[in-house]
């Protein structure tokens, strides 16, 4: 070997540079060790050579597509959504006696989780229709009873999902579109419907609902003449929430801006306390509001040709679904995962149900945010697989930055991230109701078979 010299010479005089390419445990090892090190972020594209084929297939198509998610986007983003009024479902939703809409894509019920088995018998004692469970179950069996998805009828319910005609429904208006969407009223916390309780205390809140807080709310909208929720979403973001399991903020402003209109509607006695009561202790108040405005935000959205833009998310125990602008009203399906959180006490993993609602409507419009390390972490992952930052949603804590907004499921391909999903944890066992909070991952394999449809979709005709 001859002399070193020149380039050599004073690569050997410098101390190493690093730079870490993939697996970050290395960068953090190097520097635990005082070593600096460059880290990059990379994953190997496409999860199979399958996936590989099809998004190629597609890349002939990119500007058509690309054209055609700028088109979603837009009606994704600039929607106006108005809380207008809160009426039982079988006015606002002209929902046929019979029927339960329940969270998640269509489900048989021989496959219907414990919990969810148990709040739709539940809800059928509601509506009177039977009078035990026994006898309730035979009309689910043999089609007395009918049972829909909350998506196909304008709605979207949290976990279990379920709304039944008597129920009172939130009605969110898109005044840019002049659609509507709607979910039930918040039920607060404890042994709830949505978390598949069953008892008589669930029973007695229910017709509270119905006879006193939603007559009495729908009457106070309707005073109002509705209340503009993307400002006041806005604000709450930037206060820390994200609309889904953080909403303290949201539901405040929400309080703030309704308890005037609800004092004077209210004629009844004692009923402006007790709302305002149910209200204060209720951090979650907003979370149904903020679905129907996802809802309302999302459904324009749906039914551009070509987009391959996320238009729905949605979980019922059982299967998780998934619906893409391009596809228009069609659900990709796939097994749901069981959520990974914290537990209550005397609850662990073995206690968990897999996930269930169409809460996860806020990640498809792409609200989850926040200011602290790990909320920054998982901004900047989905980032990674959104078509843009949202105009009207901004966050703080990043310098202004709009949240990620517009899951493409290419992006999600190609990097192999699923959309995180923030969500409450319910028992398995029928009757539990909720045992801790966490996040799920969306199954990949919805998104893949979402792919194939597009892909199929893009072929020339022969």
């Amino acid at each position: 070997m001859g002399p070193v010299t020149g380039t050599g010479r004073r690569l050997l005089a410098d101390a190493p540079r690093v730079v870490n390419v993939g697996l970050e445990l290395f960068a953090e090892t190097l520097a635990m060790l005082g070593v600096p090190a460059v880290n990059v972020d990379w994953r190997p594209p496409a999860a199979s050579p399958r996936v590989a084929e099809l998004l190629a297939r597609l890349e002939v198509q990119r500007a058509a597509i690309e054209s055609a998610n700028a088109e979603a986007f837009a009606r994704l983003v600039n929607g106006t959504p108005v809380l207008v009024d809160c009426r039982p479902a079988r006015e606002a939703l002209e929902l046929p006696d019979r029927t339960v809409l329940h969270a998640g894509p269509p489900l048989d019920w021989a496959r219907a989780c414990a919990p969810m088995r148990a709040a739709v018998l539940c809800a059928i004692r509601y509506e009177g229709w039977a009078a035990n469970d026994d006898a309730a179950a035979a009309l689910v069996a043999d089609g007395r009873v009918r049972l829909e998805p909350c998506h196909h009828w304008r709605a979207v319910g949290p976990m279990t999902g379920l709304i039944t005609p008597a129920m009172p429904v939130l009605v969110v208006e898109n005044r840019a579109h002049g659609n509507r969407a709607h979910a039930t009223i918040n039920e607060g916390l404890g042994k709830v419907l949505r978390f598949g309780a069953n008892d008589d205390a669930v029973l007695a809140r229910l017709r509270w609902l119905h006879t006193e807080a939603g007559p009495l709310l729908g009457a106070a909208l309707r005073a109002a003449g509705g209340i503009e929720l993307r400002p006041l979403m806005a604000q709450a973001l930037r206060m820390g929430d994200e609309m889904h399991q953080r909403n303290v903020a949201a539901s405040a402003l929400l309080a703030r801006a309704l308890m005037p209109h609800v004092a004077r509607v209210g004629d009844r006695h004692h009923a402006v306390a007790r709302f305002a009561e149910f209200v204060a202790g209720n951090d979650q108040f907003f979370l149904n509001v903020a679905m129907a405005a996802g809802k309302a935000l999302a459904d324009p959205a749906g039914g551009v040709a070509g987009s391959t833009l996320v238009t729905a998310m949605a979980r019922n125990g059982t299967d998780f679904g998934l619906r893409v602008s391009g596809l228009g009203d069609r659900w990709l399906t796939a097994p749901v995962e069981t959520p990974v959180g914290l537990y209550f006490p005397g609850f662990t993993a073995d206690d968990a149900n897999p996930d269930m609602g169409d809460s996860a409507i806020v990640e498809t419009i792409v609200v989850g945010a926040g200011g602290v390390a790990e909320a920054r972490a998982v901004t900047e992952e989905i980032s990674e697989i959104c078509h843009d930052e949202h105009p009207h949603f901004r966050i703080p804590a990043l310098d202004e930055r709009g949240v990620p907004a517009g899951i493409d499921v290419r992006r999600v391909l190609e990097t192999g991230i699923a959309p995180l999903i923030n969500t409450g944890i319910a028992g398995k066992q029928a009757g539990t109701g909720q045992i801790g909070a966490g996040v799920a991952r969306a199954p990949l394999a919805c998104f893949e078979r979402a792919l194939e449809a597009l892909a199929a979709l893009a072929e020339p005709a022969p």
